[in-house]
C-alpha cells in the first residue's frame, strides 16, 4: 500500500454536499480544497456557482475558486497542469490535497491524463473562434468536410468543441483524433495514498437541495451580482456564461419574465444538469470509487 503523500477526490452531482465532505476532511487531514469544479474556477459569480462562503474559507485553505477572469476560455487540460504543479507544491509541504468539484472530466483527467495536443497559432485560433460567434451554424459542415468521424461524435450545437477540432486540424494538419492516447500523462503516481468519494443522494432529497440553495443564492444577492456580471458585455460563447442561472436571472432583469418564473427555471435546469452528471458519474467512474455514508449539515 502507498505511504506517500495524501490526494483525496470528491465528486457527485451538484448540491450533493461535496463541500460538506471536503471540509470535515480539510480539517481532519489538516489539508488544502483544490477547486475541481469548471464554473467556479471564475471569478465574478461566487454565489451562481456555489463558491466556498467567507465562513468556509475560514475553516480550511483553499485554492482555484474564483481565480480565473471569465473573459478567459479554461480548458481540462489547462486546469490539470495547473493542478499538477499546485498539488507538487502542496505535498512538498506536507499538505494533503483534497481535490473537490462536479466536473467529471477534470477527475478522468487525474486518474487518466489526456491527450497532448501541439500549440495552436494564435491567428489560427482566433480566426475559428471569430467564426464561432458571428457564424456558429457553418462550423458543423467545415468539420464533416474535414474530419468526418470527428464530427460524427459532436452535435452541431457545439460550438466549442467544432471550434476546437477544427483549429487543431488547421494547426496541426491532423485530426483532434490523431492526438487521442498521445502523451497522457496522469496526476496520479505509485507512491500517493489515493482516497476516492463519489457521493450520490437519493434523487428526492438532492432535488430539495437544488431548490433550497438556488433560494438562499437569491436571499444572498444572486440578482444583483448576474447584474453587475451581465454589464460586463463578455462574449456569449465563453464558458463561465454558460453559468446556471445566468440566463434566467438575466431574462428576469431584462423584464422578460417574473422572477418566480426565473427561479423555477434555473432550478429545473439545475436539477437537469444534476441528472447528466448522475448518468455520467455512472458510467464513466470505475469499481475504485465509493459512495460514502456523508449526510451533509441542514
Amino acid at each position: 500500500m502507498a505511504t506517500g503523500p495524501e490526494l483525496v477526490l470528491i465528486t457527485g452531482p451538484t448540491a450533493s454536499g461535496k463541500s460538506g465532505l471536503a471540509l470535515e476532511m480539510a480539517q481532519r487531514k489538516e489539508g488544502v480544497i483544490v477547486n475541481a469544479d469548471s464554473m467556479q474556477i471564475y471569478e465574478g459569480l461566487p454565489i451562481l456557482t456555489a463558491q466556498p462562503s467567507p465562513g468556509e474559507l475560514a475553516l480550511a485553505p483553499h485554492r482555484l475558486y474564483g481565480e480565473v477572469a471569465p473573459d478567459q476560455a479554461w480548458s481540462v487540460a489547462h486546469w490539470l497542469e495547473t493542478v499538477r504543479s499546485l498539488t507538487a507544491e502542496l505535498h512538498a509541504q506536507g499538505k494533503a490535497v483534497i481535490l473537490c468539484g462536479g466536473t467529471g472530466l477534470y477527475f478522468k483527467a487525474v486518474e487518466e491524463g489526456i491527450s497532448t495536443v501541439p500549440p495552436i497559432d494564435p491567428q489560427i485560433r482566433d480566426r475559428w473562434r471569430k467564426l464561432g460567434r458571428e457564424q456558429p451554424e457553418t462550423l458543423y459542415g467545415e468539420l464533416a468536410r474535414l474530419d468526418p468521424a470527428g464530427a460524427a461524435g459532436l452535435k452541431p450545437s457545439d460550438t466549442q468543441r467544432l471550434v476546437r477540432a477544427l483549429e487543431v486540424i488547421e494547426g496541426t494538419s491532423k485530426p483532434l483524433g490523431h492526438w487521442h492516447g498521445r502523451g497522457k500523462q496522469p496526476l496520479i503516481t505509485q507512491e500517493m495514498q489515493v482516497e476516492r468519494h463519489l457521493i450520490q443522494p437519493e434523487r428526492a432529497l438532492l432535488h430539495e437541495r437544488i431548490n433550497r440553495r438556488f433560494d438562499s443564492m437569491i436571499e444572498a444577492g444572486a440578482i444583483e451580482e448576474v447584474g453587475a456580471f451581465l454589464a460586463r458585455k463578455l462574449d456569449p460563447s465563453l464558458p463561465a456564461m454558460k453559468a446556471i442561472g445566468l440566463r434566467e436571472l438575466g431574462g428576469y432583469l431584462a423584464g422578460e419574465t417574473s422572477l418566480s418564473q426565473a427561479c423555477e427555471r434555473a432550478k429545473a435546469a439545475t436539477r437537469q444538469y444534476a441528472k447528466r452528471q448522475m448518468t455520467w458519474f455512472r458510467h464513466q467512474m470505475g469499481e475504485a470509487w465509493v459512495g460514502p455514508e456523508y449526510e451533509t449539515p441542514e
